[in-house]
C-alpha cells in the first residue's frame, strides 16, 4: 500500500522540479527581455538612453528613395562614416495611396527598413509628418485628402484632425506591434510630429497654435516611451523638444525653450536640393565641419545630415520640378557610393568629438574671445583632468594664432581645431586628410548595342466631349494619377472678324499658372511653354493660322509634380487660367469662359499601360525612322550594364519625359530646360540594379517633344575609382592616430605623423598613378595640374608605396620627397596632390 503512495510522491515532485525550473527559465527571459528595453529621456545637456548620456551623429536616408537591397550596403556606409542614428521621415502618401488602403511592401517597407538599421546597433528617429514636406509630391500628404469636404490642412480643422490622427495611429501601432520603440528594445529613440510649422502658423493664427497643441498631445498621450521634437518650430508646447533646421544653427538657433530640454539639430543640409533649370550648387564639407563643431561647441549634444544619402525620386514622386536626383551631393551620392571627401571628412569629425565625449557630457561650458575674430569655448569637468577644447577663427582670409593655456596655436582661416584634452589638436575642421574621389560615368559595352527604337505616337484629340465653361485646374482633373491633362476647345470665326489689313497677325495667348504646357491650332503644333520652380506662372503666344468658320484648339496641361510648401495646400491651383485670341479686327476673343472646354486625363499609352510588357500588345508599334513627333512612346530592349557597380542610363538627345525599365518608373527627365551654363541640370538617371534582368531589360520612354534623337541614349556605369588626395605638409595628422582612456588622450602609434591614405572600393587595386606633385599644385580631384613648385620624384615615390595595393599610406613631409635639401622654392607651404586609377584585379 506503501509503493504506490511513494510513486505519486515522487511524480508530485518531479513537476514541481520541472515547473520551477521552466519558471526560472521563462524569469530569466523575462529579465533578459526588460534588459533590453531602454528608457529614453532628456534633461538641458542630451538625451539620456538607458541611464547614458549620448552624442548622436544622424543622417538622413529616405526608404522610398532608394531599394530594399540598396539598403544594407547604404546603412552599412552610414555607420562606418561614424553614424551611430538614422532619421526619415514616414511618406504617408505612399501607404495611403488610396483612401483606407495602407501599403507597407516593397520600396515602403518601413518595418523592414528599421530592422536594418538596428541590425546594425544604431538608433533611429522617426519623422511622422503628417506633413513632410521632403521635396516630396504634396509634402507626403496624399491626394485623395484635398477631396474631403469641408477639409483645411495642418490647422485646428475636424476632418484634417480626424485623418491625421488614423494615419499617426496606423503607424505608431505598427511599430509598437513591432516592438521598434527603445522602450521595447527596439531603435526608435526619437519621434517628431509634425514638420517646421513656424513657416505657416502665422496664416492660421490662434487655430494654428490649437493645431500644434493637438498633434503634440496626440503622440504624448501615446506613452511609447521617447522623447518627440517639433523642429523649426520655437514655440513648441512641451513636452515637446524643438529643434533646429538650416546650415549655422550654432549661430541661428536661439536654443531650447525651457532649460530642461536639450539642443537638437534636425536638419544640418549637407547641400542644396536640384530643381529643372538649376545650375550646379554645392555646399563644401569644410562649411559642414566647421558649423557642426561650433554647434556641438555651444551645447550642441545631436546633429543630423540632411541628406546623408538622397538618393532618387523614382516615377512621379518629386514635387514640382524637382529634379529625380535627389541630394546627390550628401555624404553618400544618389548611387550610394562614397563621396569623399565628404565622407571622410565627417567621419574624422565624429572621432574627434567622441574623444570629446565624456568633458562635453559632463563639464561646465566656459567662453573666452581673446581676439577680434578668434573664439575659445571649452569643456572643464570640476576635479577632474577632463577637459575638451574648440579653438575658432571666424577670419575667413587670414590663419590667426590663439593663446590658450600657455600654449601657441596657429588656426587656419575660418575653421575649428578641436582638442580633446584641452592641449592637443587632433582635427582642424578646413584641413582634410581623407582622400577625394571623383565620379565616373562609363559607357557600358554590353548594353550599348544598336537600339531597334519601336515608337507610338499618342492621337491628337479633336473635340473632347465636356461641359465646363473654363478650363478645368489641372491638379483636381488629375487627382495626382497623370501629369497630362487635355483642353479642348472650338469657337467660330466670321469673316468679319479676321484682320482686313495685309500682313496682320492673329495670335493664341494662353496664360498659365504652370507648369508646362504644349499647343495646337487647327491640328497643327503651335509649341510649348513652361514655368519653373520660382516662377510656376508663364505666359504662351504663338501666332496661328484663323480660318472662317470652325477652329480648334488643342492644349496638353502638364505637371512636374504637385507643391510641398506653404500654407493651405489643399488651395493651391495650377494649369491654363486664361486663353485668348489677338489680332482680331472686332477686338480679343476671350475664349477662357466663351467656349466650351472638352477634358481627357492622361495619355492612352498610360491608361493602357505600355510601359509594361503585358501592356506593350495593346497598341501597334511602328519601326522608328529616325523622327517622330511629340507626345511619342518609344521602347527597346537592352541587356543589363556589365559588372556590379550601379547603372544608369544617359538621356542625351531626348527633350522631357518618363522613363521606366521592366515597368518599373526610373522618373522624370528633363533635357531640354537648360541652366544659366547652357546645359541640363540632370543627365544621368539612376537604374538600382533591382530593377534589371541579365539580358532583355525593357526601356520605354514617353516623350513630350518632338525632333528628338533617341539613338544619342546610352547606358553607364556608376563608379568611384578615381581616387585623390590633397594634403598640406602643415596640416594636422589624422585624428585616427587618437585615443582616449579615462581623462587621458593618448596616442595609437608611436609615431604621430602625417600621411595622406589613398583607397580603392572594394576589392579593387591602384593600377595607375595619373598625377603626383609635391609642391603648389593646383585643381581639384579629376582636374590637377602643376604649379609653379614640383618634387621631381613626385610619382616614383607614389608609384613605390601604392602600385598594386587597394589601400596605401603616403609620408607628407620633405625629406620623402628629398626636398629637405634640393627645395626649389623653400618659402612655399608644400601639398602633396595624387590621382590614382583603381581597377580590379585581373587575376579576380
Amino acid at each position: 500500500m506503501r509503493k504506490p503512495s511513494l510513486d505519486r510522491w515522487l511524480l508530485a515532485a518531479c513537476l514541481v522540479v520541472l515547473l520551477s525550473s521552466s519558471c526560472a527559465f521563462a524569469s530569466k527571459k523575462e529579465v533578459k527581455k526588460k534588459k533590453n528595453n531602454k528608457e529614453v529621456t532628456y534633461d538641458g545637456t542630451s538625451l539620456i538612453i538607458d541611464g547614458k548620456r549620448e552624442l548622436l551623429y544622424s543622417g538622413s536616408i529616405h526608404y522610398p528613395r532608394s531599394t530594399p537591397e540598396m539598403w544594407p550596403s547604404i546603412i552599412e556606409r552610414a555607420k562606418q562614416g561614424g553614424l551611430n542614428t538614422i532619421q526619415t521621415y514616414v511618406f504617408w502618401n505612399v501607404h495611403e495611396l488610396e483612401q483606407g488602403k495602407f501599403n507597407f511592401s516593397g520600396r515602403n517597407d518601413l518595418v523592414k527598413f528599421i530592422k536594418l538599421i538596428q541590425k546594425n546597433g544604431m538608433y533611429v528617429t522617426l519623422r511622422l509628418g503628417p506633413f513632410i514636406q521632403a521635396e516630396w509630391t504634396h509634402g507626403g500628404l496624399p491626394y485623395w485628402l484635398r477631396e474631403v469636404p469641408g477639409i483645411f490642412f495642418r490647422t485646428d480643422n475636424k476632418e484634417f484632425k480626424e485623418h491625421t490622427e488614423r494615419y499617426v495611429r496606423t503607424v505608431l501601432d505598427k511599430m509598437k506591434e513591432e516592438k521598434l520603440f527603445a522602450s521595447q528594445g527596439g531603435p526608435i529613440i526619437l519621434g517628431q510630429i509634425e514638420n517646421e510649422y513656424s513657416a505657416v502658423q502665422r496664416a492660421y493664427k490662434q487655430d494654428g497654435v490649437n493645431y500644434i497643441k493637438w498633434a503634440s498631445n496626440l503622440v504624448d498621450t501615446m506613452n511609447l516611451g521617447i522623447p518627440w521634437v517639433m523642429c523649426k518650430h520655437n514655440d513648441a508646447p512641451d513636452p515637446m523638444i524643438n529643434s533646429c533646421n538650416g546650415r549655422h544653427c550654432g549661430d541661428t538657433f536661439p536654443g531650447p525653450n525651457k532649460e530642461n530640454k536639450p539642443s537638437l539639430w534636425t536638419e544640418n543640409w549637407t547641400t542644396q536640393f536640384r530643381v529643372f533649370g538649376d545650375s550646379p550648387v554645392k555646399r563644401s564639407v569644410e562649411d559642414i565641419a566647421f558649423s557642426v563643431a561650433r554647434f556641438f561647441s555651444k551645447n550642441g549634444t545631436h546633429v543630423n545630415y540632411y541628406m546623408y544619402h538622397g538618393g532618387t525620386n523614382f516615377g512621379r514622386t518629386s514635387a514640382h520640378y524637382v529634379t529625380t536626383r535627389y541630394y546627390d551631393d550628401a555624404p553618400l551620392d544618389e548611387y550610394g557610393l562614397e563621396r569623399e571627401p565628404k565622407y571622410g571628412h565627417l567621419k574624422h569629425l565624429h572621432n574627434a568629438l567622441n574623444l570629446c565625449k565624456k568633458p562635453l557630457l559632463w563639464g561646465q561650458p566656459r567662453t573666452e574671445k581673446p581676439g577680434k575674430d578668434t573664439e575659445i569655448r571649452y569643456y572643464e569637468e570640476p576635479g577632474t583632468k577632463s577637459c575638451a577644447a574648440f579653438l575658432a577663427n571666424n577670419n575667413t582670409e587670414a590663419a590667426e594664432t590663439i593663446k590658450f593655456r600657455g600654449k601657441e596655436y596657429v588656426i587656419a582661416p575660418r575653421s575649428i581645431s578641436i582638442l580633446p584634452d584641452c592641449k592637443t589638436v587632433v582635427y582642424n575642421t578646413a584641413q582634410i586628410v581623407s582622400h577625394h574621389t571623383s565620379r565616373n560615368f562609363m559607357k557600358s559595352k554590353k548594353a550599348n548595342k544598336k537600339f531597334d527604337f519601336k515608337v507610338f505616337t499618342e492621337p491628337l484629340p479633336h473635340k473632347l466631349k465636356g461641359d465646363s465653361y473654363i478650363p478645368v485646374e489641372l491638379y483636381g482633373l488629375t487627382k495626382d494619377k497623370t501629369d497630362y491633362g487635355w483642353y479642348t476647345t472650338s469657337f467660330k470665326i466670321n469673316k468679319n472678324q479676321l484682320p482686313k489689313k495685309k500682313g496682320a497677325k492673329t495670335d493664341v495667348r494662353i496664360a498659365s499658372l504652370g507648369h508646362a504646357l504644349h499647343v495646337w491650332f487647327n491640328g497643327e503644333y503651335l509649341g510649348s511653354g513652361h514655368g519653373s520652380h520660382d516662377e510656376k506662372s508663364f505666359v504662351f503666344q504663338e501666332p496661328v493660322a484663323l480660318k472662317e468658320g470652325e477652329n480648334h484648339l488643342v492644349m496638353l496641361g502638364v505637371l512636374t509634380g504637385f507643391p510641398d510648401s506653404g500654407a493651405y495646400l489643399e488651395h493651391r491651383y495650377t494649369g491654363p487660367r486664361s486663353v485668348s485670341i489677338l489680332g482680331l479686327s472686332s477686338g480679343v476673343l476671350d475664349l477662357t469662359e466663351s467656349s466650351k472646354w472638352g477634358n481627357k486625363v492622361g495619355m492612352e499609352g498610360e491608361r493602357l499601360g505600355i510601359h509594361t510588357e503585358k501592356g506593350l500588345k495593346k497598341v501597334k508599334w511602328q519601326k522608328f525612322t529616325g523622327k517622330a513627333p511629340g507626345l511619342t512612346w518609344y521602347q527597346t530592349y537592352f541587356d543589363a550594364p556589365e559588372s556590379e557597380s550601379a547603372a544608369a542610363v544617359r538621356m542625351s538627345g531626348m527633350g522631357k519625359g518618363l522613363i521606366w525599365v521592366n515597368g518599373e518608373g526610373v522618373g522624370r527627365y528633363w533635357m531640354s530646360f537648360l541652366n544659366s551654363l547652357n546645359q541640363s541640370t540632370q543627365i544621368e538617371y539612376h537604374i538600382p540594379r533591382s530593377f534589371l534582368k541579365p539580358k532583355k531589360n525593357l526601356l520605354v520612354i514617353f516623350e513630350e517633344e518632338p525632333n528628338v534623337k533617341p539613338e544619342i541614349i546610352d547606358f553607364v556605369i556608376v563608379n568611384r575609382d578615381t581616387v585623390c588626395t590633397y594634403v598640406g605638409e602643415d596640416y594636422i595628422p589624422s585624428v585616427r592616430h587618437w585615443t582616449r582612456k579615462q581623462d587621458q588622450v593618448q596616442a595609437i602609434t608611436d609615431n604621430v605623423s602625417l600621411t595622406a591614405t589613398l583607397k580603392c572600393s572594394g576589392n579593387k587595386k591602384i593600377a595607375e598613378v595619373e598625377f603626383a606633385s609635391f609642391g603648389n599644385p593646383i585643381g581639384t580631384c579629376g582636374n590637377f595640374t602643376l604649379g609653379t613648385c614640383n618634387a621631381p620624384v613626385s610619382k616614383k615615390v607614389v608609384e613605390k608605396h601604392c602600385l598594386g595595393k587597394g589601400e596605401c599610406v603616403i609620408p607628407v613631409n620633405k625629406s620623402t620627397f628629398k626636398q629637405d635639401k634640393k627645395d626649389s622654392c623653400k618659402n612655399v607651404v608644400k601639398t602633396l596632390a595624387v590621382q590614382v586609377k583603381c581597377a580590379r584585379d585581373r587575376k579576380n
